[in-house]
């Protein structure tokens, strides 16, 4: 096994784990309450459905901000591209000295190549 195999073999186990537990504490959280040892209330139950999908619901708004964040200072920080006409009017310079290149050395390089029987 590599060591990428193994780091997402670890990915999936941590994610099959806490998925497990988050739906344990969303579906039946008064026994989850009760083995915390925090005091029972009459709308415990409630109060930790609430928290279980606030936090992760914050913490994923969160990361979309960020990650917007990150796109927009990539593109603010980015130099803008070449005009297309620039871009391809090099390309042109490129094909135009191409064959004059290779016709210099073909003769030369073609020699080499033919095998005598």
């Amino acid at each position: 096994m590599s060591k990428d195999q193994a780091i997402g073999g670890a990915i999936l186990a941590v994610c099959v784990i806490v998925a497990i537990i988050y739906a344990v504490i969303v579906i039946i959280p008064v026994p989850v309450n009760n083995l915390l040892g925090t005091p029972i209330k009459a709308d415990v139950g409630n109060t930790v459905r609430i928290y279980a999908v606030l936090i992760p619901v914050f913490i994923a708004f969160i990361a979309i901000l960020l990650i917007g964040a990150w796109i927009g200072w990539t593109m603010a920080t980015t130099p803008p591209p070449k005009p297309i006409e620039e871009i391809t009017t090099e390309m042109e310079e490129k094909k135009e000295e191409a064959p004059a290149e290779t016709s210099a050395e073909a003769p030369a390089s073609a020699a080499p190549e033919k095998k005598k029987k």
